[in-house]
């Protein structure tokens, strides 16, 4: 089968690459601006065709750019759509697949345009002053729907300020910013425009869009037509104090002709991600309740309209549902996570499960989080993001119970390198015995008879997962020579809702610290680690628990730390994760449970610290706000523990959003743990 490589394109991003990197067959932090992956690949009705967006980095405006391709399933035959200096996402088929719709900036902002496949023509269907979300077309293929965010206006309070006018050609202070909302902040959105997610339909050949659902309210999606294009479901919380409810949304339908809504449930929890039944007698959906705990698994329900009765199709499966498609004979086929893996399986409505495959992966580049997404054609076809510990995500196909991968889209770059190998590890906690599943890279030309320094890295979340996937940071660490190991500790999701719950009001604590810890152990024991160079280093929930770690232990010559919590009340009253984190993690509020938030926190260990520390946060991190930092920092210097703190203008939590950012954080890890090697 014909492989598409990078290489047949001659981009400037490539070449630019190359003239800023040094000849080398290890990995080199420029070789990231290279790195590309695919993703959101969109199978047409009839399975002859994907179209997908290829992700990559322009090393001269050091952001990504996305451009859509075209896969021939029959001919192996890839051709670019849209791959040109715009930005392109959100490919939609239209029922009968002679159209894609899809979102772009290539008129300036962000809008909707349409392509005809056998004309080759291209044309500008809206003029929109937000950009929009959840793309869907009706079935009849007369319109398209999605949502868009509406300004709420100027409040009540607002409006009965009298201030001075202005004399003409006078400075003044820019205007204040009047804040009355419970969601005020996002990260990476900054302070909020009060506003009002809406759902719209327009004229799939052009014109104006029309406003289907009114109110002071969120309207949510994915949005799913009924088959006869009457109506739209989508999800929402109309509760009165929706603002404070981060666990509620119920289904509701607008007819797409009058505007009436009808709710269709009412479950305690959340209800979303709808999709109709070919016959339009049920509905599928994904439902979690409301349980006030930080961890609870998404199910597959299904809701029959004539009788109004709702199944749990997976509830026998103690794994989270995160996203579906109906198959034939009115079964599924599910996405979930398991074992640090992305699967596909086949699922029955009476809840039987058959592995499809455990390949999606690989639309992440920094770090090995388990990745992936699918879509199905009519007739059973699959296009699914493939990926491994060695590369990023290719486009794969399966059909016919055959699984092929038909793009390479980073052998130009990654062919010719040698990268660590990953290796599973399994180890029982020193805490309790707890089986923990882990993972350990060797740098390229492992030699077991040498000693290695070792890495610790410990993955955020917690209720997130590490798995043998493609990760430049790992990587990097291993081209210089370093042993990486990371588990996925307790809290840990792809395990079941048990272990997830192990953390529950426990984090951190020394339950967590031991699972890292025993990992640290079993690698020194199979002889090939240098006990004298042991380092850790994690982001986020990873940056907790390895600032708690270096106040539980000295083992460690030095501590990278990114983006933590050190003190959980200030944290809780700072950060745009205030509303649901309080109530789902904690007993209560901050000022009636002082003990528990306390506990939990790296600044009461702060005393014990005498480990070397980086810290590194962005400053325009609203998710654990750069003071979190700052009181490491300065506590670190009063007790004249080496510190250095590194701030990231401009960036929210995800720092490595940006590809140099993810380089900064790579190479300032590399020379704290040098400065620090014996």
């Amino acid at each position: 089968m014909t492989k598409l490589s990078f290489a047949l394109l001659g981009t400037s991003i490539m070449a630019a690459a190359c003239a800023h990197a040094a000849p080398s067959n290890l990995l080199q932090s420029e070789d990231i601006f290279a790195l590309e992956y695919v993703k959101d690949p969109q199978i047409s009705p009839d399975g002859n065709k994907v179209v997908y967006v290829r992700s990559s980095y322009d090393i001269m405006t050091d952001k990504g750019k996305q451009s859509l391709w075209l896969y021939d399933v029959k001919t192996d035959m890839h051709t670019p759509l849209f791959a040109d200096e715009h930005n392109y996402s959100s490919a939609r088929w239209s029922p009968d697949g002679t159209r894609i719709a899809f979102s772009s900036n290539r008129s300036g902002s962000s809008q909707l345009h349409m392509y005809w496949l056998e004309q080759n023509k291209t044309a500008l269907l809206t003029q929109l002053p937000k950009s929009v979300s959840n793309l869907s077309w009706s079935p009849d293929g007369k319109q398209l729907a999605f949502t868009m965010s509406l300004p709420e206006g100027k409040s009540d309070f607002v409006k009965s300020v009298k201030l001075p006018a202005k004399p003409k050609g006078a400075s003044w202070s820019e205007p204040v910013t009047v804040i009355d909302k419970a969601r005020y902040q996002a990260d990476g959105r900054g302070f909020l425009e009060p506003s009002f997610s809406q759902v719209f339909v327009l004229p799939a050949d052009g014109g104006s869009a029309r406003q289907l659902t009114m109110g002071d309210f969120q309207h949510t999606g994915p949005l799913s037509w009924k088959p006869d294009s009457s109506e739209l479901v989508y999800s929402s919380d109309q509760h009165p104090e929706w603002e404070y409810r981060t666990t509620e949304s119920d289904l509701y339908a607008v007819n797409v002709n009058t505007g009436a809504q009808t709710q269709l449930t009412d479950l305690p929890g959340r209800e979303y991600h709808a999709t109709y039944a070919n016959n339009g007698q049920s509905i599928a959906f994904i439902s979690r309740d409301n349980e006030t705990v930080p961890y609870v698994n998404s199910q597959l329900a299904m809701l029959t309209l004539d009788s109004g009765k709702i199944s749990k199709v997976s509830k026998d499966l103690d794994r989270s549902i995160a996203d579906y498609a109906w198959a034939g004979k009115g079964d599924f086929v599910v996405q979930y996570d398991d074992y640090g893996k992305r699967k596909l399986a086949k699922m029955t409505r009476s809840g039987k499960v058959t592995d499809i495959t455990d390949s999606l992966s690989g639309t992440t580049l920094g770090r090995p989080y388990i990745s992936g997404e699918f879509s199905m054609a009519d007739n059973g076809v699959i296009a699914y993001t493939h990926g491994d510990s060695q590369r990023p995500a290719d486009l794969g196909i399966i059909r016919k119970g055959k699984n092929d991968v038909v793009t390479a889209i980073n052998e130009d770059i990654l062919g010719h390198k040698q990268l660590g190998k990953v290796h599973e590890l399994t180890v029982k906690s020193q805490f309790d015995g707890q089986e923990i599943q882990g993972w350990y890279i060797t740098p390229p030309n492992f030699d077991e008879s040498k000693k290695y320094p070792l890495i610790l890295e410990i993955h955020g979340g917690p209720h997130l997962a590490y798995g043998p996937h493609f990760a430049s940071e790992l990587q990097r660490y291993a081209a210089e020579g370093y042993v990486v190991v990371y588990v996925n500790y307790r809290g840990s999701t792809s395990y079941g809702k048990d272990f997830a719950l192990l953390l529950d009001g426990k984090y951190s604590s020394e339950e967590d610290f031991a699972d890292h810890n025993t990992a640290v152990d079993a690698l020194i024991a199979k002889g090939f680690i240098d006990s004298n160079n042991l380092f850790i280093a994690g982001g986020s929930a990873g940056g907790i628990a390895t600032a708690y770690a270096i106040g539980l232990t000295d083992r460690f010559n030095a501590a990278a730390i990114t983006k933590p919590v050190i003190n959980w009340v200030s944290k809780v009253l700072t950060a745009d994760s205030y509303l649901g984190q309080i109530r789902n993690q904690f007993p209560g509020m901050p000022w009636d449970n002082l003990e528990h938030y306390w506990k939990r926190s790296p600044l009461s260990l702060v005393g014990n610290v005498t480990t070397p520390a980086m810290i590194m946060t962005g400053e325009q991190d609203r998710r654990t706000p750069i003071s979190e930092s700052e009181q490491f920092y300065q506590a670190l210097k009063l007790q004249k523990v080496d510190t250095v703190l590194i701030r990231v203008p401009g960036s929210p939590h995800g720092i490595a959003g940006r590809p140099s950012r993810m380089i900064s954080k790579i190479e300032h890890t590399l020379a704290w743990f040098e400065r620090y090697k014996k």
